[in-house]
């Protein structure tokens, strides 16, 4: 309770390590992580420190293992995790460390080096085996059809001369590059080539990408060496590769003997190849995480000694950090257990010291409250040592969200998916899902859950379930015949008008819980439900500031700013009760006061009820309306001369504000001063650098100014802002009854085959805008609404949020496969 309502007590302490020790006190140091290590070289670069050889090392050996990870995944194998926390290597283990990672580097990229040689000629004997069928393909195709026009020649024969012989070049290039490739030819060689193309069916990977290709088999015929070295440097351009292919068949055919009985090889050959590849990445994967824990793990203490001072003699490191008060103790025995580990006769020496520096910011937290404190950090951190808004966010933020969205139904939604988190917790960690979105709402699971169940029992209380309403408890309205049967009454064809102070359809009697179910069809709903939730949030809000102010107290006390209590508490206090107080006192005077029945008075019917508004109004402005008919001008008596003393006194705490703290804080320092002058001619030689006691009346003046009008115009406006919880909650409940009308009402009212099928089919339109706007926008809508409630209109009457976090050297980012923010 202590630390969660108000940050742990920090000690700025100095350590002492032996060099040989040094490294095992901050590893043990590491695995509490209760201690923040202060950088004792600042203005050294980071290329100059003395452990910087170490963290490189370290880094050489994590780029090895990221290596190996990667490796790991492209072949889809599991990383072993079982959860085990090694303790960081010793230094000179590092070097078998070292030795373990270069083998498996080296061994790992000559294989691969290899299967990759093997693929390019694995790939390369299967282009040339379909480049040889493609060729054999053509030559029967021409021999089985003579009078085809594949075997015209290119350039008719001249007379009395045999027939002009042509050359052919074979060989394969990209599906996509054809095209280009045909026309360019066409234009280089004027025509005088003859192609034919033929699609390679069987799938190919390319050897160093591992990804599928698409290739076509070419073969191109011309005549003469001159068209030859054309067709050759265009197929060079085209990234197209030739292969030789024999011109007779016999030849082709042992060719293609010759090519499968080496395809046959090498395909056996880069099985084992790809068999000891896959092994190799197994074992590496069952120590995978225990490598890199290993690793991070002393990189991080490296990191932490490159902050420590060595002492002149080079025997000691000097360390100055931060550690909580209740956990020296543990920091002592850690230490003692590092030094014991590494033999060392030197015992190491914790120095507490006296300092004038803000000490970090550190709250304990649980899984629970850490969400909650994530929402108050990412405001401000809180200054040291003061109260801590996160204990009374846990009750007050899904509280507020609820007043906003309260609808039951769309509460429950909410329970289900949080819920479902929070069950499945430990497995959704471990399956470790990534996502930004889904990190946010998984990370907030205990504050959806709460908000689910403060927006069910706020539904409740407005009788509000998916835009209807459930008449548990039976209706005290009775209309027409139709006494305590709301379902009934919606087959009336006139429309209702609820008003109490009709005996004839209400009894008297209120209902036991929430609203009446018949406000839900009566045509002044949204006015009464305007009414009773407007003045439901001014009060919220009074209670909400007020209690702000209340905590503002506690930083004074235990700050001693007694001038603070005086000047600024009381004061605030008065005001702000004084006038909006005051008028939480009149809406719940006017509800006590004012009624229907025989029990109340003519002046005091509900005819007669004044506006809570209009009275406060002329309170301001000192104004008085005169009565009407037969009721009282007053709420009560004496009214005008308490709401004139209010005022009046209200408005006086704003000079109480403004003057007297800048005045007594410039006295208080007059006296300082003129104390040192006397003591400084007392004892010559004591002047001590008073830098602290600097005081400019200007500056605290205006400070003042300005913190009095923030508070005074602040208190208005804060007020008039807690009126988007009525707000909020009108539209959420409008919009719930909008899209339950124009899109259930209508499968509903269908009575045939068809409405059902119909009504089916609009059920699942409804329910995915009920999700995806009315749960999902809307309460993105609310959270953010709720967040600047806390954050301005709460928060600023009592928090400064100064301060800046706790950051430890810790293990616990390591352990849980994240990078430890450096």
């Amino acid at each position: 309770m202590g630390s969660i309502f108000r940050s742990e007590e920090m000690a700025l302490c100095q350590l002492f390590l032996s060099s040989e020790a040094a490294y095992n006190c901050v590893s043990e140091l590491g695995e509490i992580g209760l201690v923040q290590f202060r950088d004792l070289n600042p203005d050294v670069n980071a290329f100059q420190r003395k452990f910087v050889h170490e963290v490189r090392r370290c880094d050489e050996m994590e780029r090895v293992l990221r290596y190996l990870e990667r490796e790991v995944e492209k072949d889809k194998l599991p990383i072993l995790d079982t959860g085990e926390n090694p303790e960081a290597p010793q230094p000179r283990e590092m070097v078998d460390l070292e030795a373990t990672f270069e083998k498996l580097e080296s061994e790992l990229r000559e294989v691969n080096s290899n299967a990759e040689t093997l693929r390019r000629n694995s790939l390369e004997l299967t282009e040339l085996m379909h480049v040889l069928k493609a060729t054999q393909l053509f030559f029967d195709e021409r021999d089985a059809e003579p009078n085809s026009s594949i075997t015209q020649n290119l350039l008719p024969a001249e007379e009395g001369k045999a027939p002009v012989q042509l050359g052919f070049v074979a060989g394969v290039t990209y599906t996509e590059r054809m095209p280009m490739f045909e026309r360019m030819l066409w234009r280089v060689c004027r025509g005088n080539v003859f192609v034919r193309q033929s699609a390679i069916l069987q799938r190919l990977i390319d050897p160093v990408t591992e990804e599928e290709v698409r290739k076509t088999v070419f073969i191109i015929f011309f005549q003469g060496d001159q068209l030859k070295n054309k067709v050759k440097k265009i197929c060079e351009g085209c990234r197209g590769t030739m292969y030789p292919c024999p011109d007779t068949a016999a030849e082709r055919k042992e060719m293609g003997e010759g090519v499968k009985g080496r395809l046959d090889d090498l395909t056996t050959v880069l099985t084992q190849t790809t068999d000891h590849r896959h092994r190799m990445l197994a074992g590496a994967a069952k120590h995978l995480r225990t490598w890199f824990i290993k690793v991070r793990k002393i990189k991080a203490i490296y990191h932490a000694l490159n902050m420590l001072n060595l002492d002149v003699t080079n025997k000691c490191l000097i360390a100055e950090c931060w550690i909580p008060t209740p956990d020296l103790g543990r920091i002592q025995e850690a230490l003692r257990k590092g030094t014991e580990k590494a033999g060392s006769s030197m015992q190491p020496i914790v120095n507490r010291m006296d300092t004038h520096l803000q000490p970090p910011t550190f709250h304990r937290n649980n899984k629970f409250t850490q969400a909650f404190q994530n929402l108050i950090d990412a405001y401000g951190v809180a200054s040291y040592r003061e109260v801590n808004p996160a204990l009374y966010t846990t009750a007050t933020f899904p509280f507020l969200f609820a007043v906003m969205f309260g609808d039951a139904g769309h509460g429950l939604i909410m329970l289900c998916f949080s819920a479902w988190m929070v069950l499945r917790e430990k497995a959704l960690i471990a399956s470790k899902m990534s996502g930004e979105i889904w990190n946010i709402f998984f990370g907030g699971r205990y504050i959806l859950l709460l908000m689910s169940f403060f927006s069910i029992y706020t539904g409740c209380i407005y009788n509000d379930i998916f835009s209807k309403s459930f008449n548990i408890f039976g209706s005290a309205w009775h209309i027409g015949e139709h006494a305590n049967a709301t379902a009934e009454v919606l087959e009336h064809e006139e429309q209702i008008m609820l008003d109490p102070a009709y005996k004839d359809i209400y009894r008297g009697d209120p209902y036991p819980f929430g609203m009446d179910p018949m406000w839900q069809i009566s045509t002044n709903k949204i006015a009464f439900q305007n009414s009773y939730k407007m003045k439901i949030s001014i009060i919220i809000g009074v209670f909400h500031m007020t209690f702000g102010i209340v905590l503002s107290l506690f930083n004074h006390t235990f700050f001693k700013h007694t001038i603070n209590i005086f000047c600024e508490f009381i004061p605030q206090m008065i005001f702000l009760i004084g006038m909006f107080g005051y008028l939480c006192f009149m809406i719940v005077y006017k509800w006590v006061m004012y009624g229907c029945g025989e029990q109340f008075d003519t002046v005091w019917q509900s005819s007669c009820a004044p506006s809570v508004l209009i009275y406060f109004i002329n309170m301001i402005l000192l104004k008085k309306d005169p009565a009407i008919g037969e009721c009282n001008q007053w709420m009560y008596n004496g009214q005008f001369t308490v709401q004139l003393v209010v005022l009046l006194v209200a408005l006086l705490m704003v000079p109480i504000i403004l003057f007297p703290k800048p005045l007594i804080m410039r006295h208080a320092h007059r006296a300082k001063v003129a104390a040192r002058q006397t003591t400084e001619v007392d004892i010559p030689g004591s002047s001590e650098d008073h830098h602290e006691e600097e005081f400019e009346f200007s500056e605290v003046f205006i400070e003042q100014t300005i913190h009095t009008i923030e508070f005074v115009l602040g208190s208005v406006s804060h007020t008039a802002s807690y009126l988007r919880l009525w707000a909020l909650s009108l539209a959420h409940a409008q919009l719930s009854e909008v899209l339950w009308n124009m899109v259930m009402v209508i499968g509903l009212s269908q009575s045939s085959l068809v409405g059902s099928i119909m009504l089916y089919l609009l059920f699942a339109v409804w329910a995915a805008l009920t999700v995806s706007v009315l749960v999902l926008m809307e309460g993105l809508s609310a959270f953010l609404h709720t967040l600047r409630l806390h954050w301005v209109e709460f928060q600023s009457k009592f928090y400064k949020g100064e301060g800046y976090a706790f950051a430890p050297l810790t293990f616990k980012y390591i352990i849980s496969g994240q990078e430890e923010d450096e």
